[in-house]
């Protein structure tokens, strides 16, 4: 532990990262410690600001690779220079030796490479964070690529992760952060990553993929093979496409870029409603456009090792959210975050509403296209931490993924509208699901167990009408029972006053002439308050 993080340390130093804060924005302490900071004596050397943070961010692993890749497609919020190194982590990471790729495919097939592909191509077509792919061919001659885990990258996460938790348990004692839940984020964070070196996840996360859009002129999904899939090797069939961030190969073939904007919005929000099955790592080297039909252009994606799905409940209150900042009905989203959990129930609506509107009015006041989803989620989550707002850990993956979505369909189309293209897609979705036909659809889901269940329920309520019966008899039985306990114990309470009042009365007999001689010898003030203890005592 204590190496990796002098590693760390020792990266950030090498490549002079401090020098990419702003220290104007920083409190003075910081700017003087930066400012007195033995890091000022390190030389920053020839490369530039962006190729530094992206060679930093390689030379630390798969976690930092990932950071990277998700800042890369913020090009709003980055500078140009330093956008175009980040999109290099897509899919151009240094690769591994193609002699391993080649003994790692006959170690998991158990066969020689010869017998399980008629070509291997030991130089990678891309390399990535965690895997890197390889082009072959089948005995049968299809075209395919070969996604091959690398070599000993599951100890250098694991040791990350832990580090993440130590920074994570400490952030969880700080009361004003402790309402981001750290912990449970990175618990969510880790799960979802390390899914992706299981190999067989991502295949059956394709397949899945594959058949929800099967068909579909929105979306292509590259076929599993699975007699050549493994934990740490899977091969699928071979796409050939236009990376998505390749925006002038997309103008010279005459694609539509604002509709293949539009319809990214749109695969996006189908994933998440309609098939509660979304593609969560959505940046450009994941995603490519179809040579065919430029005018009505297809996405094509690949590494769905990153999915995410919400449950029924999440599902309505987000539409139900979303739709509401469409209308601009702050109210309404207050009083959802309150009905979800999401904040404290003792939460005013009223006034959470007003917060709401107070930082999200001027943003929604500009004109729909100039309207930054990012910047309305930079706007919550201020007004989050005055009312102690928690971070829902089981939405963090939807958040990144329509940033992502996002970053993407304004680099294709500046003027991308999200709002506009969500909108008619969520209001449409929530028509359907409580409506008639939503109501149908459900019950054609249910009717198999319901069919089931349906000769059994004269038995079922005859069993909970006898409950109920019985309940009510014990509910009789256990008030009488503390009835008569009570009346006992009152009873008691009146023995034990009597049995001391008795004792009293006796001793003050035996007692009697003692005490008229000790009386006559008092004077009068002692007397009184001699018998007005003895009705004091009497009386308690």
């Amino acid at each position: 532990m204590a190496l990796r993080l002098f590693r760390i340390f020792w990266v950030i130093t090498r490549y002079r990262l401090d020098t990419l804060l702003p220290m104007e924005r920083l409190p003075w302490p910081l700017r003087m410690l930066f400012a007195l900071s033995p890091l000022r004596l390190v030389p920053i050397g020839q490369h530039s600001r962006g190729e530094r943070l992206r060679l930093a961010l390689e030379s630390l692993g798969p976690i930092f690779v990932k950071f990277g890749q998700l800042l890369s497609t913020r090009r709003d919020l980055l500078p140009e220079d330093v956008a175009d190194e980040l999109k290099r982590l897509q899919d151009q990471v240094p690769p591994f030796p193609g002699s391993e790729a080649r003994a790692l495919v006959e170690e998991e097939l158990e066969l020689p490479l010869n017998l399980a592909f008629a070509h291997f191509e030991p130089e990678p077509l891309a390399s990535a964070s965690i895997a890197q792919v390889h082009a072959a061919r089948m005995h049968s001659g299809e075209e395919v690529v070969v996604k091959i885990i690398r070599p000993g990258i599951e100890r250098v996460m694991r040791q990350d992760m832990a580090l993440m938790y130590r920074f994570a348990a400490v952030l969880a004692r700080i009361p004003e952060a402790r309402r981001l839940r750290p912990v449970e984020v990175v618990r969510d964070y880790e799960a979802t990553l390390f899914d992706e070196l299981d190999l067989y996840k991502e295949a059956a996360n394709t397949s899945q993929l594959k058949r929800n859009f099967k068909e579909s002129p929105l979306l292509f999904v590259p076929a599993i093979h699975w007699t050549h899939t493994r934990r740490r090797v899977m091969v699928q069939e071979r796409i050939y496409g236009i990376p998505v961030a390749d925006t002038a190969a997309l103008k010279a073939q005459g694609t539509d870029l604002k509709k293949l904007a539009e319809r990214g919005v749109e695969i996006f929000f189908t994933q998440v409603f309609r098939d509660n099955f979304f593609h969560a790592d959505m940046h450009p080297g994941n995603i490519f456009v179809s040579r065919k039909h430029p005018t009505d252009p297809q996405y094509i994606a690949i590494d769905c090792g990153i999915v995410g799905s919400l449950t029924r409940e999440d599902q309505d209150y987000l539409a139900r959210n979303l739709l509401a900042f469409f209308h601009q009905d702050y109210y309404e989203v207050a009083a959802l975050h309150i009905e979800s959990g999401w904040v404290s129930e003792d939460t005013r609506a009223n006034e959470f509403a007003a917060a709401i509107r107070t930082v999200c009015e001027p943003i929604l006041e500009k004109p729909l296209k100039d309207i930054s989803f990012g910047q309305v989620l930079l706007g919550l989550f201020q007004t989050a931490r005055r009312f102690n707002m928690e971070v829902q850990p089981q939405l963090v993956l939807l958040q990144k993924t329509l940033l992502n979505i996002e970053g993407l369909g304004r680099q294709l189309y500046p003027d991308l509208d999200l709002w506009t293209t969500a909108k008619p897609y969520l209001e449409r979705w929530m028509k359907e699901r409580a409506g008639a036909g939503g109501l149908w659809e459900s019950l054609k889901r249910q009717a198999p167990e319901l069919s089931r269940q349906l000769p059994e329920l004269p038995v079922l309520a005859h069993q909970a009408l006898t409950q109920v019966e019985h309940e009510r008899r014990q509910r009789h039985h256990q008030a009488n029972a503390v009835t008569r306990i009570g009346a006992e114990l009152q009873q008691g309470r009146r023995s034990r006053r009597r049995l001391r009042l008795g004792l009293m009365l006796i001793a003050l007999a035996l007692a009697w002439q003692p005490l008229t001689q000790w009386a006559a010898d008092q004077p009068l003030a002692v007397l009184g308050a001699g018998i007005i203890g003895v009705g004091l005592l009497l009386w308690h």
